[in-house]
């Protein structure tokens, strides 16, 4: 697994350099950082200054140099909105946003996984096709309308819990059901038809001759296998649980990074538009490491591939 992990590993690096050139290249053409920070009312002689200041009358690739050597010692620029370092501030902000798609991904876990076994054991009933829509109601929802249905029907006509804001547990059960039900909604078809592929093995077929009770071979035979799949599910999950945590956070107000990006945007803060891109791809890198070694450890044979 050792091994493994290393090729995974050096695989990063470029990924990495790749996603930094992206970044700093989308922020350059984006807009002239001085014409944002400067009053409309700045003169010719204030713009030249700012802007050798930050370095902005150099090549492009000597910026991109700078920017690689100030990412390197965790500066990547201050916010001129906040009057603070970008990255502390986005710092600030990521564990409200963990919090909100740790609690989404293990919810759309608990609702996909037991709804797609029970699928997959009363295929082609009525409780089948009905699980079936609604994946693919879950699937084709904008979780932004979810949230909004979700306030008008569970916080505003009937009171039950928070309309915003980070708190308690009441506070994250609105914003963490818009964000999991669609991936609930792509998880629950995936584990009905590998674990349907999965029951039509040969050595399925050898645990039911042996008299074993169906539960045994659904649950410690064929399950083990069908969650492959959902680790891979998961793992692509991630950039778009982040993603849709940008939408989801502004609908409910809830103070993570999502909020702050769109915050940014708005304001044209790029310092905090670019710390936030960055450290929203080192988490969904973090996570796709994770779901490997999950995969070695459901699987050992895929270490030695």
């Amino acid at each position: 697994m050792k091994k493994y992990l290393f090729r995974r590993i050096l695989q990063i690096i470029p990924v990495l350099f790749i996603i930094t050139f992206a970044v700093f290249f989308l922020i350059h053409v984006a807009g002239d950082p001085v014409a944002m920070m400067l009053p409309s009312d700045a003169t010719d002689s204030d713009r030249q200054i700012l802007r050798t200041a930050l370095g902005l009358d150099r090549p492009f690739i000597e910026q991109y140099g700078i920017f690689l050597s100030n990412l390197a010692r965790g500066n990547l620029g201050r916010s001129f909105r906040y009057r603070e370092e970008a990255l502390g501030i986005v710092f600030e902000r990521l564990p409200a946003t963990l919090e909100l798609a740790s609690f989404s991904m293990l919810l759309a876990v608990f609702i996909g996984i037991p709804f797609g076994i029970w699928s997959a054991k009363a295929r082609n009933s009525t409780m089948d096709l009905l699980i079936t829509g609604v994946s693919v109601l879950g699937r084709a929802m904008p979780s932004f309308w979810l949230g909004i249905m979700l306030i008008l029907f569970f916080a505003v006509k009937n009171p039950l819990f928070p309309v915003s804001g980070r708190g308690g547990i009441e506070h994250i059960i609105l914003p963490g059901f818009t964000l999991a039900f669609g991936i609930a909604a792509q998880i629950t078809p995936l584990v009905r038809s590998s674990l349907l592929e999965i029951l039509q093995q040969d050595y399925i077929r050898t645990a039911r001759s042996k008299g074993l009770g169906e539960k045994v071979v659904v649950y410690k035979h064929a399950f083990r296998n069908a969650l492959i799949p959902v680790v891979s599910i998961m793992a692509v999950q991630i950039p778009g649980l982040i993603g849709g945590a940008l939408i989801t956070e502004t609908v409910f107000s809830w103070p993570g990074l999502g909020q702050l990006v769109i915050q940014a945007i708005y304001g044209l803060d790029m310092a905090i538009v670019q710390a936030s891109v960055l450290v929203i791809a080192l988490v969904t890198i973090f996570f796709s490491l994770l779901a490997d070694v999950l995969y070695c450890i459901i699987d050992p044979r895929i270490q030695h591939r």
